[in-house]
């Protein structure tokens, strides 16, 4: 489960958070502001940012265009069930 951590950083001076491989995550990491399809990790790194602090709901929602709901939804999934609840294909069970 993604938890609320503190942004460090690095020895470039990027702030970073720890994302959900457990490798250190940077804005530079995050998915690019055009994605089209969005897989698991891409999400997780997404919140994972946000919990962070590298990005607020409100710059990811806008660099991303998504909604509050969406990306709230993605948070929830994640700490109701895991990252296994990001999956648009096992949505239904999840609910």
């Amino acid at each position: 489960m993604l938890q609320q951590q503190q942004t460090r950083t690095n020895s470039r001076g990027e702030a970073y958070v720890i994302g959900p491989t457990g490798a250190p995550l940077t804005l530079r990491d995050l998915p690019p502001p055009d994605t089209g399809r969005w897989v698991i990790r891409r999400k997780a790194e997404v919140v994972a940012a946000v919990r962070g602090g590298l990005l607020t709901l409100d710059e990811a929602c806008e660099r991303y265009s998504l909604t509050n709901e969406e990306f709230l939804a993605w948070q929830k999934s994640i700490d109701r069930h895991g990252l296994a609840g990001l999956r648009t294909t096992r949505l239904q069970q999840y609910r």
